[in-house]
Formats: C-alpha cells, sequence, structure tokens
C-alpha cells in the first residue's frame, strides 16, 4: 500500500536508527494526514494524540475510524485547567494568553474577535500514563507545558522551537528541562528540535557535524 505520509522524517529517522516503541504521542495534530507520527500508527503502534479544534477533532476520528490502537484527547494542553481561548489561524493556530508565537512573529497576525475559538484545556499530567516513548508537540508556543507537566521520559522528544524570526517564548526552560532530564539534540529541521535520550542513538560523525553548522 502506498503510504499517504506528508510528514514522514521523524519516522524515517527513526527507522533507520532501528529505534521501536509502544506508545507514541503528538500534541497539536491539526491534520492527520500531516501528523508527525502517522507512520508509527500504520505500523500499529499505540498513540495518543491531542487536538483541541472542532473541525480537526472530527478530520482526526474519520481518518482513523475504529482504530482502537488511537486514543484522540479533543481539548488544548495548558498550564491550567478551563477554558482557553484560541486564535485560529490553520496550522498557525494559538493561545491567546501567548505573547508570542509563529503567527504573531512571522506573520505580524493582530488578533481578531472573528478568529477567536474557546476551547478546554487540560494538563499534560490528565492524560499521561507514564509509558510515552516518542513525543511530537507542535502547540505553537505552549510546548512547554507538555514538558512541565509530564511525567514520561520518551526516548525521542519532538518540539517546535524556532522558525524565521520566531523563538520559541519558553525555550529557555525547555533546554533547562532537557538538559535536567538527560537529553540531547539529535537533529534539526526548519521549526522543530528533536531531542534524544543520551546514549539512546549513536550519531555519525556527519549527524555531528551539521548540528555544529
Amino acid at each position: 500500500m502506498k503510504s499517504d505520509r506528508l510528514n514522514d522524517t521523524l519516522y524515517q529517522k527513526c527507522k533507520k536508527k532501528g529505534l521501536n516503541f509502544n506508545h507514541v504521542a503528538e500534541v497539536g495534530v491539526w491534520s492527520p494526514e500531516t501528523s508527525n507520527v502517522l507512520g508509527f500508527i500504520q505500523d500499529g503502534i499505540r498513540a495518543t494524540l491531542v487536538e483541541p479544534l472542532p473541525d480537526k477533532i472530527e478530520s482526526i476520528k474519520q481518518y482513523f475510524g475504529n482504530n482502537q490502537n488511537v486514543k484522540l484527547f479533543p481539548f488544548a494542553i495548558y498550564e491550567r485547567e478551563g477554558e482557553l481561548d484560541l486564535f485560529n489561524k490553520g496550522a498557525s493556530t494559538f493561545a491567546g494568553e501567548l505573547k508570542s508565537s509563529p503567527a504573531l512573529v512571522n506573520d505580524k497576525y493582530i488578533a481578531k474577535p472573528e478568529d477567536k475559538v474557546t476551547v478546554q484545556a487540560k494538563l499534560f499530567s490528565s492524560i499521561d500514563d507514564g509509558t510515552i516513548d516518542l513525543l511530537s508537540v507542535d502547540t505553537e508556543g505552549c510546548e512547554w507545558y507538555v514538558l512541565k507537566f509530564m511525567s514520561s521520559r520518551p526516548t525521542v522528544i519532538s518540539i517546535e522551537t524556532h522558525g524565521k524570526k520566531y523563538i520559541n517564548p519558553f525555550i529557555k526552560e525547555i533546554e533547562r528541562w532537557m538538559k535536567d532530564n538527560d537529553y540531547v539534540v539529535w537533529y534539526k529541521e526548519k521549526s522543530d528540535t528533536v531531542y534524544m535520550k543520551t546514549g539512546a542513538i549513536k550519531l555519525k560523525m556527519w549527524e555531528k557535524m551539521k548540528l555544529i553548522f
């Protein structure tokens, strides 16, 4: 069967390194076709998905149907529980309480009332059972709130940290957490930094050099 995966880099890199996972998670799925963990799901691996936008929740449900390995949580992950206002900018949708996000920095977006969507927010600890071994987070500036309340210690963590002029507003907290919990950078993409547990993967010399230059 031909793959319909549109965002395959993380999956392919993990495959090439011989990494195996039992439980993958993605916070901020948006579209199932562009999911960072789609390849793993298609391999039959258990998946936890988090997406707060109502229309995207429906598309995810339709895409995965009755797949018993996929559990979808239809809310946002934040630093507190309760209602949260988002500004719907498609793949760049962000929490209204943030002072910095890709839409605000790169697109110079100015909040409009008609773009506001109110959703429910939960702490990541409310859904984390401690078994996640691969995590992907793309929440347009709220990534830190996943790490802050996470009990799992995944082998691989992909985080949106940068992009054009944008720098994650919690980059210092993210980097400190990674250091304190024994993670190092595996590789970087145009907007994501992918971390790994120290010693989990043996990097080739060219991979190490790519991180420097």
